[in-house]
């Protein structure tokens, strides 16, 4: 959960500017939270609560109009709308990593993570893209190793995840959708040697960099057993109190390493 929101962080100063280097500072000034982290923690709030999934999107949106919302769910919410307007980009997946740490089955991750996207993001494409997110975050915590993750997620969805990071990165290019970002996400994650690694990676692609790297930094911190001290420091020092709150009562309640 807190990897999800350290990668939205770091990557959210990378966004639009096709950063091709994993050499870079990870906190700078205009580092901040966006969307990614906003609605992350908006499921967060809703398996803790009971909320119901359109109620806390509006509630959130509400509370944070600013944080970098897509077009589409920026007018869903704006209009006060409750029906979902068959969406297959990647703010399905962004959202759900709460899901992938609140579960102890498979198939119960696999059905909240539909849930959870199926508010806004009812295309198939959508839908899979959220449960495969959260189907490798659950996956990591059951300590699999990296490669029955990717034959797990290739086999149950139908991603390519044959090429590695390296391959993938000189011809990739920015894409909001959950098919152009999650294999891309994941490939970041297993070509990693650790969680920084891992974020680096995403961002490197030069894509929807802070959404690459919350998929990705969710998928690494389940992996890896948590985040670095200043990572994790750095990135709760940039929430503000309520957002705060509700990520540590969360982290509380579901332990990495549970």
């Amino acid at each position: 959960m807190l990897g999800a929101i350290a990668g939205d962080i770091i990557g959210s100063v990378h966004e639009f500017r096709a950063t091709k280097s994993t050499d870079f500072t990870l906190f700078v000034p205009e580092s901040r939270f966006t969307d990614d982290s906003v609605l992350a923690i908006a499921v967060a709030d809703c398996l803790m609560t009971g909320k119901n999934y359109v109620d806390a999107f509006h509630e959130y949106f509400l509370e944070y109009p600013n944080a970098g919302y897509g077009l589409r769910f920026f007018h869903w919410a704006t209009a006060g709308r409750r029906d979902a307007y068959n969406s297959f980009g990647n703010g399905a997946a962004m959202r759900v990593p709460a899901v992938g740490h609140a579960f102890t089955t498979l198939h119960e991750v696999l059905a909240e993570a539909a849930r959870s996207a199926e508010v806004t993001h009812n295309h198939s494409e959508g839908i899979k893209g959220a449960q495969a997110t959260a189907a490798a975050i659950f996956l990591a915590r059951q300590g699999e190793p990296k490669h029955r993750i990717r034959d797990s997620i290739s086999a149950m969805f139908g991603y390519d995840l044959s090429r590695s990071i390296d391959e993938i990165r000189p011809a990739y290019e920015f894409d909001e959708s959950c098919q152009g970002t999650v294999p891309a996400a994941m490939a970041a994650f297993l070509g990693s040697q650790n969680y920084e690694d891992a974020v680096r990676q995403a961002i490197s692609l030069g894509g929807d960099a802070d959404t690459l790297a919350c998929i990705t930094g969710a998928i690494a911190e389940a992996h890896y057993g948590g985040l670095p001290p200043h990572i994790a420091d750095g990135a709760l020092q940039l929430l503000d109190d309520r957002l705060r709150t509700v990520v540590r009562q969360f982290c509380e309640r579901y332990p990495v390493g549970s």
